[in-house]
């Protein structure tokens, strides 16, 4: 397929510029593959749809500050993205602009007790940059850092954004944007859920700035996906094993779950436990091992995410889904409704 066959159109004021009043009340799209029909509820008649013995699998990766903004010796205005550690104490690999100005051994002031060093370029033009701080590194990206909104949000962060932009499950520092599925969840939903026998699973991937980058090649096949790192412990393997022996199905929360299990899920169907890193584009034509079911935002065109989702509800239904949504006033992207694919 071409990428063009993934895109659509979508008028500015179909993105969600914020998030819903309630995690729990934003829109929930309930697309029926078996069947080929579409349903319209809210986020919290999830718990109605997932029947009991089944398992929602949820990815507690944790939004870091990313966004470093400073200014260089002149007093201009610099920022930097840091996109992950590297292992070396205080380094990470980060996006910097002016990227035409910050070159080895400049500096960029952060903040009093802060300051970003760059250190080199890598061969993908970003930068290795060191953190020079009074504090632990990541107290001081806590303290002094800015919520990574994904671009097309096209406004500064808020007070609001540091706990929207952040699933109420996150534990692991290290992502630079949310697992947006996840985003709709409440406390109350998740105990709702356990008390009527939803198993909850739970893996990491740390989610990178790829995530955003749009395929911009002719054939998808072509595009090339960033390595994200990912855990699956012994125990969430051996759970997801069990609920599918038991005849039971597993729910993604997300494209960064179904990406994860799929990655550590054999041709005979195992999950199994493991840490690496993951560079899985799944796209039509893909076959599921591990993943039954599907709840996940409504994504940007010709992006990978989209055509995740064009695999698993097949690409005509996924498309179709899409019309009907945009027909039907639901809110796109980071902070807008969901979809659930069954």
């Amino acid at each position: 397929m071409s990428t063009r066959d993934f895109d659509y159109a979508l008028p500015p004021d179909r993105i969600a510029r914020v998030p819903a009043d309630r995690r729990d009340q934003s829109r929930l799209l309930v697309v029926d593959r078996s069947s080929g029909t579409f349903r319209h509820l809210r986020f919290a008649d999830l718990a109605g749809l997932i029947p009991p013995g089944d398992a929602i699998v949820l990815n507690t990766t944790r939004v870091i500050r990313a966004r470093l903004l400073g200014r260089r010796d002149s007093g201009a205005p610099a920022e930097v993205f840091l996109l992950r550690p590297t292992g070396a104490p205080a380094q990470f690999e980060a996006l910097v602009h002016p990227g035409g100005k910050l070159h080895a051994g400049r500096v960029v002031h952060v903040a009093d007790g802060l300051d970003v060093v760059m250190d080199a370029v890598t061969d993908r033009r970003t930068r290795l940059v060191s953190l020079r701080t009074t504090l632990p590194p990541d107290e001081a990206i806590e303290r002094h850092g800015h919520v990574p909104l994904p671009p097309y949000l096209q406004r500064a962060d808020d007070a609001a954004d540091r706990e929207r932009y952040q699933t109420v499950y996150a534990r692991e520092h290290g992502s630079v944007a949310a697992p947006t599925a996840g985003l709709h969840f409440t406390s109350e939903l998740l105990a709702t859920l356990a008390a009527r026998g939803v198993e909850r699973i739970d893996v990491l991937l740390h989610v990178g700035a790829g995530t955003f980058k749009p395929v911009e090649v002719d054939d998808p096949a072509d595009h090339v996906m960033h390595p994200e790192p990912y855990l699956v412990s012994d125990e969430a393997a051996a759970r997801c094993n069990a609920v599918r022996a038991a005849g039971r199905h597993l729910w993604a929360v997300g494209t960064t779950v179904t990406r994860t299990l799929e990655s550590v899920t054999g041709a005979d169907g195992i999950v199994r436990a493991g840490a690496g890193e993951t560079s899985l584009f799944i796209r039509p034509g893909y076959q599921f091992r591990a993943v039954d079911r599907l709840i996940t935002n409504f994504h940007l065109p010709r992006s990978t995410l989209l055509m995740l989702v064009a695999a698993f509800a097949g690409y005509d239904l996924a498309m179709e889904a899409y019309r009907v949504a945009l027909d039907s006033d639901y809110r796109f992207y980071s902070y807008g409704d969901a979809m659930v694919i069954t």
